[in-house]
């Protein structure tokens, strides 16, 4: 069992050493299970390898912390070890430093100034549809009502807001077959892809400011298909884009602007997920905003990319994007979090739930 009690840098260090793996958190979750069974203050209930844990203290508002037990493929970069002031090893940045925050939270705040709904996930890495949190959403509802969210992803101990949404589609362009020695009774599809990229070369992407915080979209190429064989001139190439989408915009605004920059061509959508919306603007949001600029600075920004807090919004629960490590260091093999910045986020984490 975990021994919540630990210092917050030993404590991340014993949860990075317990290797969780997409699919395989079991052991990890049992730990937790265990640590937090213990702690009279909480109600803990568990949904495959997914454990939350709230507070039933009566309080007016409840706030819910997330963080996701698992972890991308070991890659000879565990045991975790200690380098100064760096704690290096598979998860120490995405995102078991802000677990041990979470946790640290959880055992030492028996009566903290707003109810607390404590979520610890499994299958973040993977497809959405295994998911803690899609499978919690879907079967327990109720477990994940509050009124405002925190998820405890790498930002370098700056808030980032909401989230973009992401949306693939595939551009077809057809020709016709012919023998390469005779291309000219062909048309070729790949040449013919030529002003598909010439309007992603010429694309500007938007840059709007929503709810005080600037995004910036990007749509991009990701992928090319065709070709058929060495001495045949191709009747169809596949172009895969990409846009990611700032938060003011729904995904039926956005598959319609991708058809309509690429009017003219066969567009068709693989799949979209929808962004989240900073809801900076709550009662909660404004609080804890104010506990975490004012324990170490640094101003809220827009979250580029997508996380699962589009899923909160979804359920109707603003939600952000804070946690102790560097989203840059995320999934690499000399993968490592600032111990200072661990320490850190859990005093301004105290400050806001305490205070």
């Amino acid at each position: 069992m975990l021994d919540l009690t630990q210092d917050v840098r030993a404590l991340t260090a014993a949860i990075v050493d317990i290797e969780s793996v997409s699919g395989h958190e079991r052991a990890l979750a049992d730990a937790v299970e265990g640590a937090l069974s213990a702690l009279p203050h909480l109600k803990v209930s568990r949904s495959g390898e997914t454990l939350v844990a709230r507070t039933q203290l009566g309080r007016a508002e409840r706030v819910l912390i997330a963080g996701h037990l698992d972890t991308v493929p070991v890659a000879g970069n565990l045991p975790s070890r200690v380098d100064g002031d760096l704690l290096y090893g598979c998860g120490t940045s995405d995102m078991k430093a802000g677990v041990a925050v979470a946790l640290k939270l959880a055992a030492g705040l028996p009566e903290p100034n707003r109810d607390v709904t404590y979520v610890f996930y499994d299958c973040e890495e993977v497809e959405a549809e295994r998911n803690g949190l899609t499978r919690v959403a879907r079967d327990h509802a109720d477990w994940l009502a509050a009124d405002f969210a925190v998820l405890m992803e790498p930002t370098d101990g700056v808030i980032e807001g909401g989230c973009q949404g992401t949306l693939r589609a595939e551009i077809t362009v057809t020709g016709k077959r012919a023998h390469s020695a005779r291309s000219w009774l062909g048309v070729n599809a790949v040449h013919g892809i030529e002003p598909v990229l010439a309007r992603l070369n010429a694309y500007e992407a938007r840059r709007p400011v929503v709810d005080g915080l600037e995004y910036h979209e990007g749509l991009n190429a990701v992928g090319v298909s065709g070709g058929v064989a060495g001495n045949v001139i191709p009747d169809l190439c596949v172009v895969t884009v990409n846009y990611r989408f700032a938060p003011d915009l729904s995904i039926e605004q956005a598959e319609q602007h991708v058809r309509e920059v690429f009017d003219g061509f066969a567009v068709s959508i693989v799949d979209a997920a929808p962004g989240a919306r900073p809801g900076l603007t709550h009662p909660a949001a404004a609080a804890f905003t104010a506990a975490v600029t004012g324990a170490v600075g640094g101003e809220p920004r827009a979250k580029l990319g997508w996380t699962d807090v589009a899923r909160f919004s979804a359920l109707g629960v603003p939600a952000v994007n804070y946690g102790p490590g560097d989203p840059n260091l995320a999934h690499q093999q000399g993968e490592y979090v600032a111990l200072s910045k661990i320490v850190e986020s859990e005093r301004a984490m105290l400050d806001w739930l305490s205070t």
